[in-house]
């Protein structure tokens, strides 16, 4: 079996080593089980020290899952001459309960319209030349907390006078009035720079168009960050007025608005043409009326040729000195958090979990992000074949088979080594195998050294001690057999 304890030894100074056992155990169990991923179902495919009560002891325990996640980033993953993001996302977890902790109604990409169950923000770190997602911060979210980026001012009785208040048009949009959901995101994104420290250079939170606006502007600045995010398509954008001073008044701030159809090539940067499709890249430092600061806005248009249809999307960032190559990659990197709520969701559990206390669903969730977290670190350990998750579980599951049978004749690692037979087992399933696979007892038996033997004597009878070899060597065939018949 794979030795998940030796990975987990950095985690002893911030868990006990009870947990860290645990830890280990069902870590173990979630690489080898098939099926739904349950505190129940684990304990069937622990080993020792898996019992369902072990198992309910551990989803009951309080963990800082937050350190969890970064000390084993910090000595697994770490590479000193990488640039990382921090990236935030929201996901949605379907329940059909009524009594688990946290449920409500919250919306879901998937079926484009609000489902109950509940939902979750999470926090990872972006590495740039890794192209990979590691998961540092999965927080649950209050189903009576309005998901509201900007605060609703109530209608007050007017004095009967028409026309914008007096001194309206004054107020410094620097200091907004944030929202509780934008305070909570806030807390956890100090949270998590407080823990990181100053480990990493982060300069950069990257969101989706959520965040297009200048509260969310204003609270990731609050971090110290810059925000990198998406505009509306149809954003109402103005140039620095680059006039001269008339000497009456406050000087001109807007110049001439931004006409998306009759952009000046003065500011392209790219042009491609591929399949039939034409790509331009403009960027540009514009006004937006509801930003107090200056952006640096990079536009994509995209135009079918043939018919002349297109559409275009808009980014920014509050660095002025960020280039548009970066700002495209920094924000397609964004994407990498949705394959975190992918693995979790398909390998680790996190739709799968029956818990319903707060405690327990917490622990539930975040332990499948940690599972994302270690299925990257034992993915480099393979690198010639670049395996995926299903591939891991392949060979942890013929591990685990190979280990009971072991248990019953040890005879057979006399003749085949384990990581062979493992190997052998495990490509059977497995997506990028580490050799052709072709099982028959023939194979086995020619590549044993009993066969090379049987030929250099053959009329002469097989010692004593040859017998239960030989035995041994059928029972691995007739399982490889089984084994093969029912892949097939």
């Amino acid at each position: 079996m794979l030795e998940i304890i030796s990975y987990l030894s950095c985690l002893e100074p911030i868990l006990s080593s009870s947990l860290v056992r645990q830890l280990s155990v069902i870590s173990t169990a979630m690489l080898c089980c098939r099926g739904r991923v349950s505190m129940l179902n684990l304990s069937r495919w622990s080993g020792q020290g898996g019992s369902y009560r072990s198992i309910q002891r551990f989803y009951n325990s309080t963990l800082c899952w937050l350190e969890v996640n970064w000390t084993l980033f910090h000595w697994r993953q770490l590479k000193e001459d990488e640039v990382y993001l921090l990236a935030g996302d929201e996901t949605t977890v379907t329940k059909s309960g009524k009594s688990t902790y946290g449920l409500g109604r919250f919306f879901s990409s998937i079926h484009s319209r609000a489902v109950k169950g509940i939902g979750f923000f999470s926090i990872c770190l972006v590495g740039v030349s890794s192209r990979q997602a590691s998961p540092l911060l999965m927080e649950q979210l209050d189903p009576e907390m309005k998901r509201q980026t900007k605060v609703k001012k109530e209608k007050s009785e007017g004095t009967g006078k028409r026309g914008r208040p007096q001194g309206s048009h004054k107020k410094n949009r620097q200091n907004v009035e944030l929202t509780d959901y934008l305070k909570w995101i806030q807390e956890n994104i100090q949270k998590t720079l407080k823990v990181i420290g100053d480990r990493i250079q982060i300069t950069y939170f990257v969101y989706d168009g959520a965040f297009g606006n200048n509260e969310c502007l204003q609270m990731v600045k609050g971090c110290g960050l810059q925000l990198i995010s998406k505009l509306q398509c149809n954003s109402a954008l103005w140039f620095p007025y680059e006039g001269e001073y008339q000497g009456q008044g406050a000087p001109k701030k807007y110049g001439d608005k931004v006409d998306y159809a009759n952009l000046s090539n003065e500011f392209l940067m790219k042009t491609t043409l591929d399949q039939g499709c034409e790509e331009k890249t403009y960027q540009i430092k514009v006004w937006h009326r509801d930003f107090a600061d200056l952006l640096n806005v990079t536009i994509i248009q995209r135009r079918r040729v043939s018919d002349g249809k297109g559409a275009q999307v808009i980014l920014f960032s509050n660095d002025l000195e960020l280039s548009f190559e970066k700002m495209i990659l920094y924000y397609r990197l964004r994407f990498q958090i949705e394959f975190t709520f992918r693995d979790a969701k398909q390998f680790w559990g996190l739709e799968d979990f029956m818990n319903i206390k707060q405690t327990p669903v917490e622990n539930a969730a975040n332990l499948s992000m940690f599972m994302v977290n270690l299925s990257h670190i034992l993915a480099q350990q393979i690198q010639e074949t670049h395996p995926s998750i299903l591939d891991l579980k392949a060979r942890s599951q013929a591990a685990f088979y190979l280990e009971k049978i072991l248990k019953i004749d040890p005879q057979i690692q006399k003749i085949i080594s384990f990581e062979k037979l493992q190997n052998t087992m495990a490509d059977i399933g497995c997506i990028h195998p580490t050799q052709k696979t072709t099982i028959i007892q023939d194979k086995i038996l020619v590549n044993s050294p009993l066969h090379h033997q049987e030929n250099e004597e053959k009329d002469m009878k097989s010692p004593e001690g040859d017998k239960g070899v030989r035995k041994s060597l059928r029972s691995v065939a007739s399982f490889f057999k089984f084994v093969t018949r029912k892949a097939s």
